[in-house]
């Protein structure tokens, strides 16, 4: 697994090697950041604030990081996973732009003060067919981790349909068995 673009290109990324962890494929991630780097109503990668939900190898942040963003917070409650992101910025040298928090993306309280302002974009991609997007969705506004207009973009297999209240379902784009939707606050 690589990243794909930015100043971070054809950099190597560690996954954790458990069965739990399902990477995004470096096609899907590509897919992704050409949606989002061309839509009018993505935010600027530009000094995003991202967070990482459901993180794995964290290859959703660092693609972000690589194409500008100020920083990332991957979270994630597997070890393994806590372990290979921490190899990752090691090895790409970003201890600054970065954060991890263990803590369960369906269970994230309030955000604390000293991880600075709310998010501009996140990256949720849990296990598939557990229905746990709306669950974090809830978390994520409960606990004032967003800014009014932050992006979520939620990957889950492409069969799954979702509903939303109180969430603007901007698109969605099937990529391989992957679907991903992009929500706004209503």
């Amino acid at each position: 697994m690589r990243i794909v673009a930015g100043k971070y290109k054809g950099r190597s990324l560690k996954a954790p090697k458990t069965a739990q962890t399902r990477p995004t494929s470096d096609r899907a991630r590509e897919s992704l950041f050409n949606i989002l780097s061309h839509s009018e109503w993505a935010p600027s990668l530009e000094t995003a604030r991202v967070i990482d939900l459901f993180a794995g190898s964290g290859a959703l942040g660092f693609e972000a990081l690589s194409r500008g963003g100020a920083f990332c917070l991957f979270v994630d409650t597997a070890s393994a996973a806590r372990g290979a992101i921490r190899e990752n910025i090691e090895a790409l040298a970003v201890f600054a732009q970065t954060r991890t928090l263990r803590r369960s993306a369906t269970q994230l309280g309030d955000k604390p003060a000293g991880l600075g302002a709310p998010f501009d974009l996140v990256f949720m991609d849990p296990p598939y067919h557990q229905e746990l997007i709306r669950p974090c969705l809830d978390a994520l506004r409960s606990g004032a981790w967003l800014q009014d207009t932050a992006l979520i973009v939620a990957e889950t297999a492409k069969e799954e349909d979702l509903t939303f209240d109180q969430w603007h379902v901007l698109e969605t784009r099937e990529v391989g068995a992957a679907k991903f939707w992009f929500l706004k606050q209503a």
